[in-house]
């Protein structure tokens, strides 16, 4: 049984974060399944390109870091399409156990692996791999297995349910059951569903049972570092005068524009508010810009408020679009977001009659001081400050900058957070991240046509609609975050933008070979890409792009002055032990003539406290993070993997 008093509390957290980022970021889950849905054909003619095309917008499910199980399963389709059909219609079929059918999966891809696999150690085709092709499947049946969230969810909710090592079936029994309660208080979450509902698009699956939501709901959970309510308070305390004004005037905005039906110019709305509530000119304080701050919120709460007739008093509808007023509204500034959604629920209560107190709206937003500068990063990011500068000072010169570094040693966290720093705030809306892989194109990327109902139709890819929307807004930097940027054919998916990119042909406009249109990379877009230095399997970065970047060098943090604070603070001598063994391996693979640096071990392996301070957690990492990377390095050489196996697992 799961505590469902602190699931309630959990739920009321997620909710406020839905639509201030948590949708935006996870939607992808649910247009996964819908693709999924709408692209698998196991009788298909070529059964491998059939997999490879409906497993493609899973992203991060099955491809993150050094976890690559979708292109190990397509990779097995190619060499033994007839064997991997079977394990999917095996897999399938309901009328068999759910744990043989992943066991036998497991299994099957083990012989292939041993027929097929080149010297590969690993097929990836874990309970968690294997559980996410049957949520893909059934989606209205199935979720997404992994002991590590499962385990975290169970310690969060204070459930009685037990996941221990060894115990496959157990822990997925137990793991089904408890998803099970969660989905069902989901279910009965009547604002949650509303969210829900309201945020899916056509190019969602529409999720009638919960089932998506309850798997991103324990993702939710499992990535929580919220800080204790009283370390809260205290930074509201915090909140400077300019901002406790901006919380005082937002909510008369809201009300005054309602009550005027939408009509008047900005000033007369904005002199209605002062006369109205007795706001000075003085305490708006025009000298800071505060007003102007003011007329801009004006224009989009009256965009949100007019949208499906909710300024009109008489009108019954709209006043749950709430997705669509997250469109309406910047929605970078969470405050605007939460009081007009706030008080679209107040006014529907009030039109159905129902018995509320009087609500001061403000009291209801939970602010969040969106400030990002350098010494946020350095807080967050082990890194000393001269490297921070001089990251920064490389990607202003060239505008193009890759993070280069081992498994495990930042460089997706340190690469948002750079950002973050250089723009001065947290604006989601101004970075973009994307993955490459072997299959990403120039129609992907830039331009293309795609295949419509009755056709095909050209279409703009992602860095095009980025480069869009930083030309509309000279003024500010928009960042471009490629992953894994080695992974992809670079010369063929940037094509022409080779040279657009180069800091000396910003702003320079050609003709595109698609659509015959001036197209240009604006001055203000910064690209930022990650390398990971230990994958083999990758050849060298392009000559051509190599010299269109800055590369920077990212290496283990381990005996950086804000890590070592950090360890500390965990006071684990299990965290010590494994740490201490961790750097002399790191020692053994400079020093390996097959290896090198750029192979080490990274610290990004031990940054989750609650993990790190749990002993049987630590060992999880180890066991299943770190060992599986070694057996990668020194395949060829049992007695020197033996050997650091016997000291990592030795700790425990």
């Amino acid at each position: 049984m799961i505590d469902k008093n602190i699931l309630k509390k959990v739920l009321s957290e997620y909710k406020s974060d839905f639509l201030q980022g948590q949708w935006d970021d996870e939607r992808f889950k649910w247009e996964a399944v819908k693709w999924f849905q709408d692209n698998w054909d196991i009788d298909a003619d070529h059964f491998s390109d059939m997999l490879e095309l409906s497993l493609k917008q899973t992203n991060e499910l099955l491809a993150a870091s050094y976890y690559y199980p979708r292109q190990m399963i397509t990779f097995l389709a190619e060499k033994a399409e007839n064997e991997v059909k079977n394990m999917f219609a095996v897999l399938f079929d309901e009328s068999r156990d759910i744990y043989d059918r992943i066991e036998f999966f497991k299994e099957q891809s083990d012989i292939l692996l041993q027929k097929y696999g080149n010297g590969q150690s690993n097929h990836y085709q874990t309970e968690n791999a294997v559980s996410t092709y049957l949520w893909l499947r059934y989606p209205d049946r199935y979720y997404i297995y992994k002991i590590s969230e499962a385990r975290t969810v169970s310690k969060t909710l204070h459930s009685n349910y037990q996941f221990k090592n060894g115990a496959y079936k157990q822990n997925l029994e137990n793991f089904l059951s408890m998803y099970d309660e969660i989905c069902e208080e989901i279910g009965k979450d009547r604002e949650l569903t509303a969210l829900l509902n309201n945020a899916l698009t056509e190019s969602c699956y529409p999720d009638k049972e919960y089932r998506t939501l309850t798997v991103d709901v324990g993702f939710y959970i499992s990535q929580q570092k919220k800080k204790p309510e009283e370390l809260r308070d205290k930074e509201d305390d915090k909140m400077n005068e300019s901002q406790a004004r901006y919380r005082k005037w937002f909510a008369p905005i809201v009300d005054t524009l309602y009550d005027m039906g939408g009509e008047g110019s900005r000033q007369d709305v904005h002199q209605e508010i002062i006369k109205r509530y007795h706001i000075s000119e003085q305490e708006l304080n025009i000298k800071n810009q505060t007003v102007p701050k003011v007329l801009n919120d004006i224009d989009w709460a009256r965009n949100s408020l007019s949208y499906e007739g909710i300024i009109d008093k008489n009108a019954d509808r709209g006043l749950w679009k709430l997705t669509e007023l997250g469109r309406k509204i910047k929605m970078t500034d969470s405050l605007a977001g939460k009081i007009i959604t706030k008080w679209v629920r107040i006014n529907t209560a009030k039109r159905n009659h129902e018995e509320i107190p009087v609500i001061d709206l403000s009291r209801y937003y939970e602010y969040r001081n969106d400030e990002y500068t350098k010494e946020n990063f350095l807080s967050e990011v082990f890194m000393d400050e001269a490297d921070y500068n001089s990251l920064v000072n490389s990607l202003k010169h060239r505008k193009n900058l890759i993070m280069q570094g081992a498994p495990g040693v930042g460089k997706t966290f340190a690469a948002k957070r750079l950002a973050y720093s250089m723009m001065g705030e947290k604006d989601d809306a101004r970075v973009r991240m994307i993955q490459f892989h072997q299959n990403y194109t120039y129609e992907d990327f830039v331009l293309g046509y795609r295949p419509k109902e009755n056709g095909f139709s050209l279409e703009k890819g992602i860095f095009y609609h980025f480069c869009e929307e930083a030309e509309k807004h000279g003024d500010k930097d928009y960042f471009f975050i490629i992953d894994e940027i080695n992974r992809g054919n670079l010369s063929k998916i940037f094509g022409e933008l080779l040279m657009l990119i180069e800091k000396e042909h910003r702003d320079e406009k050609i003709m595109l070979s698609y659509n015959g249109k001036l197209f240009s990379v604006p001055g203000n877009l910064f690209i930022i890409g990650m390398m990971n230095t230990a994958d083999r399997s990758l050849t060298m970065v392009d000559y051509a792009l190599r010299r269109r970047f800055s590369f920077f060098p990212m290496e283990p943090a381990f005996d950086n002055t804000g890590f070592k604070s950090y360890q500390r603070g965990i006071n684990s001598a299990k965290l010590d032990a494994v740490i201490n063994v961790v750097k002399e391996m790191n020692s053994a693979i400079k020093s390996d003539s097959t290896l090198g640096k750029g192979f080490c071990i990274g610290h990004s392996y031990f940054c989750d406290p609650t993990e790190c301070a749990d002993d049987e957690q630590l060992r999880i990492i180890v066991e299943y993070d770190i060992i599986p990377t070694i057996e990668e390095y020194w395949f060829d050489n049992e007695a020197e993997l033996n050997k650091w196996k016997e000291r990592l697992l030795g700790v425990f």
